[in-house]
């Protein structure tokens, strides 16, 4: 056992979220590597001091360059704005750091590819955050199609909706500028990374994308929106399962939809985020008149459920994914493993939302490895 130097580029939401991960992850997994708080990097002095006095760390800083020339920082969080991804990665890679980076992995495919290679030049440890996959429920769920328990898999339906766009009088903030800070950019990674981690690779899509509310109120009147606020595709996994995905900021009602639903020969699985801690599973065995969809509930017989809490149906929250993903990250530094997902699996994510951005401008079906 022995202590890791944490630096955390960015404080805010995600920032915080990996801050109390990296302090929790030692006791609740017993991991050989022990995170220190070493420095947090914020875009003011104040919000930076703020951060470091809130949540433990030694040293704060405005320049994330001081953050990665700090001896003590050993191994490099990313959580700030997807556009500063690569720039921070590349040079955290070349000082020899490993490096967990929030999703999406950057702000375009050049910039996933060029972030792939340097992490793979390097040989150090890289993942994305990936969170949601990670929930007890959803692991379970992998684990029952790829044991073949619903039979070969033939459709699935997978969808990240929430609300908090929905309101078209709110006024136009970051979100509503910039490709990156669209739907596609924002919400789509999740769910397309759970499809690929579910199901596969996809081989062919065809999707339409599109802005709802084209302007919002702007200090001196209507602000254009230069993003999109909903999307969806068809499409084809390499091993022939049909599928739809979509996604929406203005899904009324829909505080975290993150939900799929997955058929095959011999029964079906649906999961939907809202009730994190249970998966809906079908099997197409017994009496015709006795068969249906049954709650099963996590608990200790489930992946990751037991280092949390000993009661089954007692759950996991949302804290609790991420310090899964502290676990897996520490633990590919101390191997010098590849942890899923790695910067490569995040490279896969981007190259579908390539392609469904050519197949929305064509409004034609798009081959995903072209």
């Amino acid at each position: 056992m022995r202590d890791i130097g944490i630096g955390i580029v960015g404080g805010g939401y995600m920032g915080k979220a990996h801050a109390v991960a990296m302090l929790a992850v030692g006791a609740v997994f017993g991991t050989a590597l022990r995170p220190k708080l070493q420095m947090v990097c914020a875009t003011s002095q104040a919000s930076a001091d703020r951060y470091r006095a809130d949540y433990g760390f030694a040293r704060a800083t405005t320049d994330w360059r001081v953050l990665l020339a700090d001896p003590m920082v050993e191994a490099i969080v990313i959580a700030s704005p997807q556009e500063t991804h690569r720039e921070i990665a590349l040079a955290a890679f070349a000082a020899g750091k490993p490096v967990l980076c929030e999703k999406p992995l950057g702000a375009s495919l050049a910039d996933a590819e060029a972030m792939t290679a340097a992490a793979e030049a390097s040989g150090l440890a890289n993942m994305v955050g990936f969170n949601y996959i990670r929930t007890p429920a959803s692991q379970f769920a992998r684990r029952l199609v790829a044991d073949g328990v619903i039979g070969r898999v033939v459709w699935f339906r997978g969808e990240h909706t929430e609300d908090f766009d929905a309101d078209a009088s709110q006024p136009a903030r970051w979100r509503n500028f910039g490709t990156a800070n669209g739907t596609m950019g924002d919400l789509s990674p999740h769910m397309i990374n759970a499809a690929l981690a579910l199901i596969g690779p996809i081989a062919t899509l065809v999707a339409d994308v599109q802005t709802v509310h084209d302007t919002r109120p702007g200090p001196s009147g209507p602000v254009a929106v230069t993003n999109d606020d909903q999307a969806q595709f068809l499409c084809r996994f390499a091993g022939g399962a049909m599928g739809h995905l979509m996604f929406s900021r203005v899904a009324h009602g829909r505080k975290m939809g993150y939900a799929y639903e997955i058929t095959g020969t011999t029964g079906a699985i649906r999961f939907d985020q809202e009730d994190q801690n249970a998966i809906w599973l079908y099997k197409a065995e017994g009496p015709p008149a006795e068969r249906g969809f049954r709650k099963v509930l996590t608990g200790p017989l489930h992946p990751d459920y037991l280092p949390f809490c000993q009661g089954p149906g007692h759950g996991t929250g949302y804290q609790d994914q991420i310090i899964i993903e502290a676990r897996d990250f520490l633990r590919a530094v101390e191997t010098g493993q590849p942890v899923w997902p790695t910067f490569r699996d995040g490279l896969a994510v981007a190259r579908v939302i390539e392609a469904a951005r050519q197949s929305h401008e064509t409004k034609a079906w798009v081959e995903v490895d072209r």
